[in-house]
C-alpha cells in the first residue's frame, strides 16, 4: 500500500491504482485494463480530480432514466468489478436493475473471478454466465457481442461503466438508452451515449446511488422532465469548458 497520507491530494488516485493492481493480481482485470486506467488518470487530472457541475447534471439525468426504465441492466467488466463492486450491487438493489458480466478480453476464469467478487458483496443473480441464455448483439466484432437474452439484449436502459465505443454504438442501434461513465468528453463513447457522466466512476457511483434514492420518491412526470431537459452534447461542451477553467487556474497557481 502507498505510504502517502490519506489527506494528500494524490492519495485517492493512488488508492484507485492499487485497487486495479490488486484486481489484476486476483484475476479480475486484464492487462489492457491497466493501460485504460492510465488514460483515465490523465483525464481525471484535467477534470481537477473532482465532480464538476456538468457531471452532477448528468448523474441526476442518469438516475431519472434508470428509475423510469422497465428493464435496466448494469454491464460489468473487470475494471469496474475491481473498483466498485459494492456500489454496483447497491445500485442494482436500489433500482431493481439486473447485473450482467460482459467482457472485451474474455475467458471463463476471469469471468468467474468477477462473479465471485460481486457475490461477495451481495449480488444474487448475475447474468452473462449461462450459455443457454446467450445471444448476439449485432454490430460488434469482439466477444462483447455475446449478451444474455434476459439482460442486455432485452434491456431498455443499459448502464455501461468504462465502456468502449463500438458497443455503445451497437446498443444505441439496438434501441437501448445508454448511460456511460467516461473521463474523456471527446471519446466516441462519450459522444455516442445518451447520458455521459464525465467523472471518475469511484466518485460518481456513490452520487448516482444517492440521486436514485432521492428521485425514487418523485412522480413519473417529474422524472421524464429531467431526462427530456438533459442534452448530452451540451453537457459535454460544458465539461470541456470546465476543463479549460481548471487548466487556467492551475497555470495561474503554477
Amino acid at each position: 500500500m502507498s505510504l502517502i497520507p490519506k489527506s494528500h491530494p494524490r492519495a485517492k488516485s493512488l488508492l484507485i491504482r492499487e485497487k486495479l493492481v490488486s484486481g489484476f493480481d486476483r484475476g479480475l482485470v486484464a492487462k489492457e485494463g491497466l493501460l485504460a486506467q492510465g488514460r483515465g488518470e490523465a483525464f481525471d487530472y484535467l477534470q481537477g480530480e473532482k465532480t464538476g457541475k456538468s457531471a452532477k447534471s448528468a448523474i441526476k439525468a442518469a438516475a431519472a432514466q434508470i428509475i423510469l426504465a422497465d428493464l435496466p441492466v448494469i454491464s460489468v467488466n473487470g475494471n469496474i468489478a475491481a473498483l466498485c463492486p459494492k456500489e454496483i450491487v447497491k445500485l442494482a438493489k436500489k433500482t431493481g436493475s439486473k447485473i450482467e458480466v460482459n467482457l472485451f478480453y474474455t475467458n471463463e476464469k476471469r469471468k468467474r473471478a468477477i462473479i465471485n467478487t460481486l457475490k461477495k458483496y451481495g449480488a444474487k443473480e448475475i447474468l452473462g454466465t449461462d450459455f443457454r441464455s446467450k445471444t448476439i448483439l449485432s454490430g460488434i466484432d469482439s466477444a462483447r457481442r455475446f449478451v444474455d437474452k434476459n439482460g442486455i439484449f432485452s434491456a431498455d436502459v443499459v448502464v455501461v461503466p468504462l465502456e468502449d465505443g463500438d458497443r455503445t454504438m451497437a446498443l444505441r442501434k439496438a434501441g437501448k438508452k445508454v448511460i456511460t461513465f467516461d473521463l474523456n468528453p471527446l471519446s466516441r463513447t462519450s459522444q455516442t451515449a445518451h447520458i455521459t457522466i464525465v467523472d471518475n466512476v469511484t466518485r460518481a457511483m456513490d452520487l448516482l446511488i444517492e440521486n436514485c434514492e432521492k428521485l425514487s420518491r418523485k412522480n413519473t412526470n417529474y422524472l421524464q422532465k429531467i431526462v427530456c431537459d438533459f442534452d448530452n452534447k451540451k453537457n459535454l461542451s460544458q465539461n470541456i469548458e470546465e476543463i479549460k477553467n481548471n487548466l487556467t487556474k492551475r497555470a495561474k497557481n503554477a
